[in-house]
């Protein structure tokens, strides 16, 4: 396989059995969300689509928590860091090759509404079991992405255009980004202060120390659970950091930093949400 670039396709918040609650607190926050979409594996979700990616609220409805039981054992946070693939069918099994612990491709749709009627929005996943404690990362084949990324779902109050940073906490971040270096090679990353990054298209990955993370985000991330690795940060691209203060007045108890707003995790489901230009 040649060299595999590395792009974030979306980003996901494991919200568990609080999916109203969480869609209205988003809401609140500025983001236009999508309406609720039910997999035909059992989970549910609220999205909030910007230009090439989007963040996902996942959870269950009443009921079907036994559905995807294992998902809803990780933290209430940040829990998914997925990848665009490349085109490649054969993907999992060159990945396997690379020493990568690939699963093979799981398929599954939901169903979308649309003025001019109800159509299927189908995927293809390659999970990476392991690569992240308390989370998971993987790999997402959009077969219809015109039902994903439409127009009238991008625009955002709060002025959100995209993801700029994923960050991970952790005590180790060269044996956190191991890994990641199967997947994309020894050279992908940089080393920067307090860890390391990975350029991911528009994004960064970021493997942080816990110390470099408190450093940047304070109190505002969650606690660690156990002293390892933890999703624990978003940066989001605003077109006007005027826009978003005033559409976050009064929602959360916010940090106001000269060049970026930071909405706690306890405020956000257990995820730091940074807004900057």
């Amino acid at each position: 396989m040649t060299a595999l670039l590395p792009r974030i396709d979306h980003v996901v918040i494991n919200v568990r059995d609080r999916l109203d609650e969480a869609a209205g607190q988003y809401r609140r926050l500025g983001f236009h969300l999508t309406p609720r979409g039910h997999h035909s594996l059992g989970s549910s979700n609220n999205l909030a689509i910007f230009g090439s990616d989007y963040l996902e609220l996942l959870g269950h409805e009443p009921g079907r928590g036994e559905q995807r039981a294992a998902l809803w054992q990780t933290p209430v946070g940040l829990s998914g860091l997925v990848f665009k693939p490349p085109a490649s069918a054969d993907f999992a099994a060159e990945l396997q090759g690379r020493g990568v612990p690939a699963e093979p491709p799981l398929e599954f749709f939901r169903p979308v509404a649309l003025a001019d009627g109800a159509r299927e929005a189908r995927f293809q996943v390659v999970n990476i079991p392991g690569a992240v404690a308390n989370g998971r990362v993987f790999f997402c084949r959009h077969f219809t992405p015109d039902l994903v990324w439409r127009d009238e779902w991008r625009t955002h109050p709060n002025g959100v255009r995209g993801i700029a940073a994923f960050v991970i906490a952790t005590d180790d971040p060269e044996r956190s980004a191991a890994t990641f270096k199967r997947i994309f090679g020894e050279t992908a990353f940089a080393a920067i202060q307090g860890g390391l990054a990975l350029a991911a298209g528009e994004a960064t990955v970021r493997l942080l120390h816990h110390a470099e993370v408190a450093r940047r985000y304070g109190a505002a991330v969650p606690g660690d659970e156990d002293g390892g690795e933890r999703m624990v940060a978003l940066d989001l691209r605003v077109a006007s950091l005027a826009t978003t203060r005033a559409v976050l007045d009064g929602k959360a108890s916010v940090i106001e930093e000269s060049d970026r707003i930071i909405v706690p995790a306890d405020a956000a489901f257990g995820v730091a949400l940074s807004f900057q230009p």
